[in-house]
């Protein structure tokens, strides 16, 4: 079960998942590790990490602590710790953090807003268009 694959970024207890062929609309709360592999629109809090597997596609907001993408998002994303885009991520809209991985291949049109750890100088706005050949 690749799902349940344990990686350096989970401190926490694994809360769920949601695997392809679900569709979802609302809001979904975690206060665990959470896998997303599925469709979704709305707003997704997580107070440990939140994966978006290869398969989501996701639409909406995120509040959460890490973040991972493999997938599609399209939205906005607020993480007090770090956002990661991984090699086959689509990522377009906002996203706020203090610390952004983006792995060769993965696709971020935007901006990011890199806050700082105390969060008490003025963040900083960067404007990122990223687009790499596949292939």
């Amino acid at each position: 079960m690749a799902w349940f694959d344990r990686n350096r970024h989970d401190s926490g207890e694994w809360t769920g998942f949601l695997e392809p062929g679900v569709k979802l609309e609302g809001r979904l709360e975690s206060s665990g590790t959470f896998r997303i592999d599925s469709s979704m629109k709305g707003t997704l809090v997580s107070e440990e990490t939140l994966i978006l597997g290869e398969h989501a596609s996701v639409e909406g907001e995120i509040d959460g602590n890490n973040v991972i993408i493999s997938g599609r998002f399209d939205g906005v994303i607020r993480a007090r710790g770090r956002v990661e885009l991984k090699t086959k991520a689509i990522v377009t809209g906002e996203i706020h953090c203090p610390c952004l991985i983006i792995e060769p291949g993965a696709v971020f049109d935007g901006s990011c807003q890199m806050l700082s750890a105390t969060e008490t100088s003025k963040p900083v706005t960067i404007p990122i268009r990223s687009v790499a050949a596949r292939a």
